[in-house]
């Protein structure tokens, strides 16, 4: 009678300790993480990706998010890689998917620019701070993207569709802008800003 009792305290015990314990929350519990892993393939774990040529979703502004998901699921921003995934997206929990994103802590591309590069883009990137920022921190509430820490080979070829007519921007009146800039600049340029850009925190 007395192990028994002695046993059901313990038992009491530890279930009281388990339901007052505080646990820090792990890397999947926030409502979007799990949803999010989907996109870890090709944006790497938390969104930090580990190539040269996708961006970074890591503390992405949830607007910017969202307002890209939805382009590329209606084709307002053509790619065949991301369409179907954006469709997923939408259907999956979009909010909940662009918040935990937005939660994650972003790293520096792995791949490194060159230094000369970045210092020719640097003066290039004046033209851009009145969408993109001083550092290139953007303007998320008027849907201009943050580019600064994006790997270079990213912002290089989206700079390249903008020049060439292939995407589109919802303000005609902008893009007619940016596009008459790009135009003005060659190819070494473009790769120069994008340098750039990559190399600011």
């Amino acid at each position: 009678m007395r192990k028994s009792l002695l046993t059901s305290l313990t038992v009491a015990m530890l279930a009281l300790f388990l339901a007052t314990a505080k646990t820090e929350a792990g890397p999947f519990d926030s409502p979007g993480a799990q949803k999010a892993l989907v996109c870890s393939a090709c944006h790497g774990f938390a969104g930090n990706a580990p190539g040269n040529t996708v961006p970074i979703l890591a503390g992405m502004a949830p607007s910017y998010f969202k307002k890209a998901i939805n382009d590329y699921a209606a084709g307002r921003r053509p790619s065949p890689e991301m369409e179907p995934y954006s469709k997923y997206v939408l259907q999956a929990g979009l909010d909940e998917i662009a918040a935990y994103f937005a939660e994650q802590k972003r790293q520096l591309p792995r791949m490194r620019s060159d230094a000369k590069a970045a210092g020719r883009g640097k003066a290039i990137a004046a033209n851009c701070t009145g969408c993109h920022g001083r550092k290139g921190e953007g303007v998320a509430e008027r849907g201009f993207s943050a580019i600064q820490g994006q790997p270079v080979a990213y912002l290089q070829a989206q700079l390249m569709l903008l020049k060439e007519d292939k995407r589109k921007l919802d303000d005609s009146a902008l893009e007619a802008v940016k596009k008459d800039l790009l135009k003005s600049l060659g190819d070494r340029d473009i790769a120069d800003v994008a340098a750039y850009y990559a190399t600011l925190k």
